[in-house]
């Protein structure tokens, strides 16, 4: 056996080394600076995928068990049964107890001896057989319903069994995939986040040169990154995919006993056991995260109380976990245990192993509470002790095992797949297609829902109304058929193209399409929602049906000349009409007077589109505001002929007294403001600022005399203009 790396100096206890020797080295090397990615992972793999695949594919019953547990419900079985178990139980306890003399032919009952014999036994144990028998039916009931009623509705039989099972086991890899990745590629900040640290230089010193040589001795051209854990009680060294955390509690221990515990963690660091345990978690993450609320609650508030409400709310969780995956996945466990404790023996550091493991219970305590539910299980001290000796005891009856070697404990990673794999890969994946060909080919060729989004789609490019409706599944709202293909084959309509499904995704017997196509020259993304038919063609084959095809036409102005196309829409009784749209681009054109005009708007309407708004804002014409213009000036040289002080209905008037003679003059016409209210009618005022100008003159009687007046004022003009035929009307404000 080989000699601890370093030795204590002399004069110092054998299990306190001197520290703050150690302190005043400077470190061997400095630690290489953080990197993300997979930087850290273990050496003798030949790619990161390697590595991974390494340990995701190793412990197959951990997987298997909770891969069960979490995808086919389990918890939710176990209450299920118990609950269905404890009533059919006291139902037959009670049925049980009260018929079960009815139950004995009367040739028994009769008989003498047997007779009595049966009516008192029954009469005693009747209740409690029906009792026991009500909970063992009830309970398979129960146990079997949440396990086999999600699988009754399959409507396609086996195949569709069989594919669900296929996409269930697909699922919980991917999300055990990603959950793996997920706690490699962040282990760094999930580290720090926990309470690890970088190491200082005096913590360094002490343990890089252990380590260093420990990774040597067991072929490890490089090391794990090193963290520290502030626990100045707890000798602890817990491995990570990464990392390896240490507490400041181990810097105390005798070098051969921290080299004892770096080597184990440098076994499982180069083994890879972290990712294994990262995927069984991953597969069963559901029920990880629902076990983490009470083993998290029993942790914090350890009492028999608080442990006692936790079981009786979470019992069906904390069963399942212990029952089924814990056993499953144990196996592994403590072989990786093992196996870890071997690198003791390689690095020579037997003794001090044994001193760990007769001084401690375990130096390697769950991380969390997934970690407790799931990887928290080590072999007995006793046992691992005894292993040890076997391996490293030269002579002993045991020893004729093979010697403890690198390769031996740490094998051959071999490439990502071998020929072997590979071609039972493709004998299944020949066996699928041929499988699933004929129907299989059928319906994917015709009555997908892409099939019915494509078919659409086309008979609107063909601009043909009829058979665009026939893909739709509620067509109670087409009033006029013939006004909707007038629409279709108006000059003004362009169908949607360059059309492209971008996306599907199925839920039952209900799809949602995101398409992607081009209208009006601008390329549009649009959700159509579809529904399945539950009528079969040939009684095999069940088509799709688009929900929301049709798309009402909201117009801000009703009546008369509204067009769509070129096709003039019809007048609603109590508003703008009623018209329901399929998608494409239509040009709409509004109605005109002598005083506006309503420029044209394309309305592009796009599938499963809500509601479609066309504003046909009329807006003023230039020579609108000139014929409105012209009226009002006639109508001023009107009021300015009148020879009375105030001329009636006009916009100026003389207060000076009483006054002869008056003539008026306007000076300067004010300008007009035109604002439509309506396609036939303009309000029409004068700003502030744009005031007419008005000059009056006359004479003026005062006590019998005379006296000419000429006198200048200012005056606005109010109306409304209006529509009449090809002219316009003036009416002005009443003064």
């Amino acid at each position: 056996m080989t000699e601890p790396h370093t030795v204590p100096s002399e004069g110092t206890p054998p299990t306190v080394p001197q520290l703050d020797i150690r302190a005043a080295e400077p470190p061997t090397s400095e630690p290489p600076p953080p990197t993300g990615g997979f930087a850290d992972r273990p050496p003798g793999y030949p790619s990161a995928l390697v590595w991974l695949r390494a340990g995701i594919l190793r412990d197959w019953r951990g997987v298997l068990g909770a891969f069960v547990a979490t995808w086919f419900y389990l918890p939710v079985a176990l209450l299920l049964a118990f609950w269905g178990g404890l009533v059919l139980a006291v139902t037959g306890l009670f049925a049980g107890g009260l018929g079960a003399d009815d139950q004995v032919p009367q040739m028994l009952r009769d008989a003498p001896l047997i007779g009595s014999l049966l009516e008192a036994f029954l009469s005693r144990s009747g209740g409690v057989l029906g009792g026991v028998a009500g909970f063992v039916a009830g309970f398979l009931a129960g146990f079997l319903a949440v396990l086999v009623v999600p699988w009754l509705g399959a409507d396609n039989g086996v195949f569709t069994v069989v594919t669900g099972l296929v996409g269930t086991v697909a699922a919980a890899a991917l999300i055990g995939v990603l959950y793996t990745l997920y706690r490699v590629l962040l282990e760094p900040r999930l580290l720090v986040v926990s309470g690890a640290r970088q190491p200082s230089r005096r913590e360094d010193a002490r343990l890089r040169p252990v380590l260093d040589e420990c990774a040597r001795r067991l072929g490890l051209p490089s090391v794990p990154r090193l963290l520290m854990e502030d626990d100045p009680v707890l000798s602890n060294a817990r491995t990570y995919a990464r990392h390896v955390v240490v507490t400041t509690a181990v810097l105390t221990e005798p070098d051969d006993e921290v080299a004892a515990l770096l080597s184990h963690e440098l076994v499982h660091w180069r083994t890879g056991d972290e990712i294994t345990s990262a995927f069984v978690r991953g597969v069963g993450l559901p029920l990880t995260l629902a076990h983490a609320l009470p083993t998290w609650l029993m942790r914090t508030f350890p009492h028999p109380g608080t442990n006692f409400v936790v079981f009786l709310f979470f019992w069906p969780v904390l069963l399942t976990m212990r029952y089924v995956v814990l056993p499953l996945h144990a196996r592994d466990v403590r072989a990786a245990e093992y196996r870890a404790d071997l690198g003791a023996v390689l690095t020579g550091h037997v003794d001090g192993m044994r001193r760990v493991l007769e001084r401690r219970l375990s130096f390697e305590t769950g991380r969390s509470g997934w970690d407790e539910a799931v990887c928290a299980t080590h072999p007995p001290h006793e046992l691992r002790l005894d292993a040890l000796e076997r391996a490293s005891v030269a002579g002993a009856p045991a020893a004729a095992d093979e010697p403890v070697t690198v390769e031996r404990l740490f094998g051959h990673s071999g490439p990502v797949g071998t020929r072997r794999t590979w071609l039972l890969v493709g004998a299944l994946m020949l066996a699928a297609c041929v499988g699933t060909g004929g129907l299989g080919v059928v319906q994917w060729a015709f009555f997908r829902p892409q099939a019915t989004v494509d078919g659409y789609f086309s008979a609107l490019a063909d601009r043909d109304s009829d058979a665009a409706l026939g893909f739709l599944s509620d067509q109670s709202g087409v009033t006029d058929r013939k006004l909707l293909a007038q629409l279709l084959r108006g000059e003004g309509y362009q169908p949607p193209t360059d059309v492209d499904i971008t996306k599907l995704e199925r839920d039952d017997d209900s799809a949602t399409a995101t398409v992607a196509y081009r209208l009006g020259g601008a390329r549009q993304t649009a959700t159509v929602s579809l529904r399945r038919d539950e009528e079969a063609t040939a009684g095999l084959f069940h088509g799709w049906q688009l929900s929301d095809g049709l798309t009402p036409l909201s117009i801000a102005i009703g009546g008369p000349g509204v067009r769509l196309n070129g096709v003039e829409l019809p007048g609603g009784t109590d508003g703008p009409p009623l018209v329901l749209l399929l998608p494409g681009g239509y040009t709409a054109t509004g109605p005109a007077s002598a005083l506006s005009e309503t420029p044209a708007e394309t309305l592009a309407v796009g599938p499963g589109q809500g509601t479609a708004t066309l504003q046909l804002a009329p807006v003023l014409t230039p020579v609108a505001v000139e014929a409105v213009d012209a009226r009002v000036r006639a109508w001023l040289d009107e009021c300015a002929k009148q020879t009375v002080a105030a001329p009636p209905g006009c916009p100026f008037r003389y207060y000076g007294g009483s006054a002869q003679k008056v003539t008026w003059k306007i000076l300067e016409y004010p300008k007009l403001a035109v604002e439509l209210t309506g396609p036939d009618s303009a309000e029409v005022s004068t700003p502030y600022e744009s005031q007419g100008k008005v000059q009056v003159s006359g004479t003026n009687t005062y006590f019998g005399g005379t006296s000419p007046f000429t006198d200048d004022d200012t005056f606005t003009v109010t109306g409304v203009a209006t529509a009449e035929g090809e002219g316009v009307a003036f009416r002005p404000a009443a003064n």
